[in-house]
């Protein structure tokens, strides 16, 4: 009995997630001048060391609660309705749980990227009372290498208790590039999540200095067999991985700084992971007329992206609105040259 009160359980918050999902479209179809998606970061440190990543430390303490709680209600005011918490590894914050039920209060879809290596089954409880609706979960490969520690032989059991446990989606992404030693582990972790009852996806991963690495013919035919096993949804509607794979750059409108924002520990807002330090404003001052304007601004680094994220949320935009304003040069230390092709998100 309990064990089906559990998955009608599970089924009705798939329902009412799915009809927030559509008025999150619908509201981005009807109106420019709001965020879509924002990734908000509680914490750099991560509990891992992936030769691939830029966006961690293992220093840094967590970013107060307060102050997170204040970001959340900013980010609702401006009209956000999705919010992705990352890092670093978002489970190390010791007030994560108020965090997202903050978001659920103020009625944005709560996402999480996590590596996965902190979760045992009271953890999964927790983020089902607190309101989770989207946990990401990257598995790199089969066995950990010194590219990456997040392994399937690491994480397996984690994802069984996800499986009987969690109601919130779980997708699991593998990756393919930057090293990665054997593309082929990719097919295995896939199969693996469509096994217990997730989603499915692919990446393309970049190098340390967060360039992309053009995919060799092993890793393209990989990428192929992943994306016919990915279940439809919005992001199926995204075809630019596509043709970064096969080399080809994409004609987009980057929407960053407008329909997605990149929120920092220090609470700036950046056009994405690997373009910290544009337009690097407070949170505290973002308004709709900074919104208005980064819609509007083109993005230079735009034809080689591979930031899945901000082409999804431009999306629903890519019939309207013409770029009229060139982005400013990018710093020198900037960690993706315009010149340069940038990175993906983890």
């Amino acid at each position: 009995m309990g064990d089906k009160a559990f998955q009608l359980r599970r089924q009705w918050k798939a329902i009412s997630r799915r009809m927030r999902e559509l008025r999150m479209i619908a509201k981005g179809l009807l109106s420019t001048d709001h965020p879509v998606l924002a990734h908000l970061i509680p914490i750099r440190r991560c509990n891992l060391e992936c030769g691939y990543c830029n966006e961690y430390d293992d220093y840094s303490k967590p970013v107060p609660v307060e102050t997170m709680l204040h970001r959340v209600d900013r980010l609702a005011d401006l009209g956000t309705t999705v919010v992705t918490l990352s890092g670093g590894e978002p489970l190390l914050h010791p007030e994560l749980d108020q965090i997202i039920a903050r978001l659920r209060k103020r009625g944005i879809i709560a996402g999480m990227i996590t590596n996965g290596y902190l979760l045992n089954v009271q953890r999964i409880q927790r983020l089902n009372a607190a309101g989770l609706d989207h946990m990401q979960i990257s598995i790199d490969n089969i066995m950990p290498d010194e590219v990456s520690k997040k392994s399937l032989k690491v994480l397996d059991q984690r994802l069984k208790w996800l499986s009987e446990h969690a109601t919130f989606h779980v997708n699991i992404n593998s990756v393919v590039g930057g090293g990665t030693r054997n593309p082929e582990d990719a097919l295995v972790v896939g199969k693996r999540a469509l096994e217990l009852g997730f989603t499915s996806t692919i990446g393309i991963i970049h190098d340390g200095d967060g360039q992309l690495r053009p995919l060799k013919d092993r890793e393209r035919e990989v990428y192929k067999a992943m994306k016919s096993m990915e279940k439809s949804g919005y992001s199926r509607f995204n075809q630019f991985q596509d043709a970064i794979a096969e080399g080809r750059p994409n004609n987009w409108k980057c929407r960053a700084g407008a329909r997605y924002l990149y929120v920092c520990e220090d609470g700036l807002v950046h056009y994405c992971s690997q373009q910290r330090g544009y337009p690097a404003k407070p949170l505290e001052q973002y308004s709709v007329e900074d919104v208005r304007r980064e819609y509007l601004t083109q993005k230079g680094c735009a034809p080689y992206c591979t930031v899945s994220c901000v082409h999804q949320t431009s999306l629903m935009d890519f019939w309207r609105s013409p770029q009229i304003y060139p982005a400013k040069e990018p710093p020198p230390n900037s960690l993706v040259q315009i010149q340069k092709h940038t990175a993906g998100h983890r």
